[in-house]
């Protein structure tokens, strides 16, 4: 059974994923950018501070070498959630969730690259299933030509790619950081550059006064972004990197995709062809059969 906790870390965080772009869009018609991050990352640390406190985690970050620590959180939170916010503001949240079943694919290749994980001739199949699936929810509408959907899938592009380098980084540094040490060390990170930012945007534009914006709806948006997303979400990622290769263990972002679209479709009432069926069908395919070969590939070596 403990074989599997790994796995079912990686499902349970892209539930949570799933419905975060959700929350975030909501979020985004009263916040700005750099408001909703500074929110969300102050929610986060203060959260782990309290499970730090009462024992329920234990961190531990004296005397050790900072900097794989520091570019984890380089890439995510920091560039990842700049790129995946300000695409939110100009694409639907099913949208975003798709695009970031790319993350696979580019993982797939540089941890090829960086961590000597080579997925196998198999698993090579399934993530390009998987990516055509994404591709087919993309394209299959023939709409990249609206106005200011092409800028927000090129943010889109820029978090997958900070996603994927956070996956490399984030494995290498499970080799000397506990899951919790490197979650904490991320929501710390996150909160004082975004705060930096919030208050240099603030001042520019003469309105620093957050705390009038914040209603019912922000602050909902702001507990599931802040606990859920940011806390337990990412203990799971750091859980799941540090016993999965990193090919295997991003797959898990083709299932988000899915979440993602279901909960456009049914809760903010997004368009749903026929199209996006087919690709959110070959997705799961795809991530059903990365981590059923890995499994296999594993015990085959003995892992």
């Amino acid at each position: 059974m403990k074989r599997y906790l790994p796995y079912l870390a990686g499902v349970t965080m892209s539930l949570i994923f799933g419905f975060s772009f959700l929350f975030s869009k909501a979020a985004l018609e009263t916040l700005s950018t750099f408001e909703l991050l500074f929110l969300r990352f102050t929610t986060a640390t203060v959260t782990m501070s309290l499970l730090i406190l009462f024992g329920v985690v234990n961190v531990n970050l004296k005397g050790k070498n900072l900097k794989p620590l520091i570019l984890v959180a380089f890439w995510q939170p920091i560039i990842y959630f700049i790129m995946e916010t300000k695409g939110l503001q100009y694409t639907t949240s099913s949208e975003a969730g798709v695009m970031m079943a790319f993350i696979p694919v580019l993982v797939a290749i540089l941890a090829a690259f960086l961590l000597q994980e080579n997925p196998s001739k198999l698993q090579w199949v399934f993530i390009i299933i998987s990516v055509i699936g994404v591709i087919i929810i993309v394209l299959g509408g023939g709409n990249l030509e609206t106005k200011g959907q092409l800028k927000g899938i090129v943010f889109l592009l820029s978090a997958v790619f900070s996603a994927a380098m956070f996956n490399i980084y984030s494995r290498k540094a499970s080799q000397n950081f506990t899951p919790y040490e490197t979650t904490y060390f991320m929501m710390i990170l996150g909160m004082i550059v975004f705060g930096l930012l919030y208050l240099i945007q603030g001042i520019v534009m003469g309105d620093i006064n957050i705390l009038a914006k914040i209603n019912t709806k922000v602050l909902i948006s702001i507990f599931y972004l802040g606990v859920l997303s940011s806390v337990f979400a990412f203990l799971l990622v750091n859980y799941s990197l540090s016993k999965l290769p990193a090919s295997q263990s991003s797959v898990f972002a083709n299932l988000t995709t899915v979440v993602s679209v279901i909960a456009g479709i049914t809760i903010r009432h997004e368009s749903f062809e026929l199209y996006k069926l087919f690709g959110a069908i070959m997705i799961i395919i795809g991530v059903w059969g990365t981590n059923y070969f890995g499994i296999l590939k594993n015990k085959n070596l003995g892992g």
